[in-house]
């Protein structure tokens, strides 16, 4: 699996998308396939964040390695999906790595490749129109090798490279340069709405506003995390907290996403020992999974912290409960 999305495509079900190498994109419900999706000629390496279009439409985007943009209907009638093939956008001359929907229009879709092109599509004008027109609205590039992007209104952050720069999504012009992280980004998130943005390099990350660089050519990180082992390839950030990982670090680490302040530390992995560390991971709120493998092993972990337990896949051993943030009850307080 390659890429994973979720979306309300059916009424009320809650429905995984999953695209692969073995050229397919697959629907999931109740851990059963609905639908699989054939048309790229190679891997499908990425999906859209989210459904595109208004009024219900349920349009997926999926970029493959054969570096074309393909629009899907999820309402289309058919198991196979014979159907669901909407439209194929053309203009990208290497794979397409990485995408996202616009934040002030639904009907736009950002794309960037593995040699740092950046497109704009207007999808509703390639799946509404009976005249095949280009749909391609905006283009840019980027130096360095894509690591993430996000979307927020009508701007675009795009890491590549070793910084992390701002377009306006209505003229593809620079508006800064939100980051600089040397020697490279090895994982970036932002929060656009607190003007907060992360990035993760080879043994720190560091946390930045966006509104302290607006005037300045060389961008000054508010808070530097220290402590990792290796380079910080996973990255959550999220309105209360963030949490940073790697392949050479057997944990994951909290912190407060306001001041960057360390608040926990998860052991993912059956060891802390060198050579194990955590190689995915994902965070919903108040829970945690994460993933550690070595040659003769593998650890599934999840933590729930909605009830203040711990509760892992495969138990850790001498592993001690924690929590995300320690959080005073009525009881604790003060009067």
């Amino acid at each position: 699996m390659t890429s994973v999305f979720r979306g309300d495509t059916q009424g009320e079900k809650n429905v995984l998308v999953t695209s692969s190498c073995d050229h397919s994109i697959r629907l999931w419900w109740k851990g059963s396939s609905l639908r699989c999706f054939r048309g790229h000629n190679g891997p499908v390496l990425s999906l859209s964040n989210k459904l595109l279009g208004e009024d219900g439409r349920k349009v997926l985007a999926s970029g493959g390695e054969d570096g074309t943009v393909r629009l899907w209907s999820l309402g289309s009638s058919g198991k196979r999906g014979q159907l669901a093939l909407k439209a194929t956008l053309y203009g990208h001359e290497k794979p397409v790595n990485l995408m996202s929907v616009a934040g002030h229009k639904t009907s736009l879709l950002v794309s960037i490749s593995r040699d740092s092109k950046v497109s704009v599509w207007d999808t509703g004008a390639a799946t509404s129109s009976a005249v095949r027109t280009s749909c391609c609205v905006g283009m840019a590039s980027v130096p360095g090798t894509p690591v993430n992007m996000k979307c927020h209104e009508s701007l675009l952050y795009v890491a590549a490279g070793s910084s992390a720069t701002a377009f306006d999504l209505r003229t593809m012009q620079k508006v800064i340069t939100a980051a600089v992280h040397q020697p490279k980004l090895c994982s970036f998130d932002a929060i656009p709405s607190k003007y907060l943005i992360r990035t993760g390099g080879d043994g720190r990350a560091m946390l930045w506003d966006v509104r302290r660089n607006q005037e300045s050519l060389k961008p000054e990180p508010i808070a530097e995390l220290d402590g990792h082992c290796g380079q910080v390839t996973l990255l959550h950030m999220d309105p209360y907290k963030i949490v940073t990982g790697g392949p050479d670090n057997a944990y994951v680490n909290v912190w407060e996403v306001d001041t960057g302040v360390q608040t926990n530390s998860l052991l993912c992995s059956l060891t802390d020992g060198a050579g194990s560390g955590c190689d995915a991971m994902a965070v919903d709120g108040c829970r945690i999974t994460t993933t550690s493998y070595s040659e003769d092993s593998g650890v599934l972990c999840f933590r729930d912290y909605n009830h203040d337990a711990t509760n892992p896949v495969t138990k850790l051993e001498n592993e001690p409960s924690s929590k995300f943030w320690i959080s005073m009850s009525d009881d604790d307080s003060d009067d």
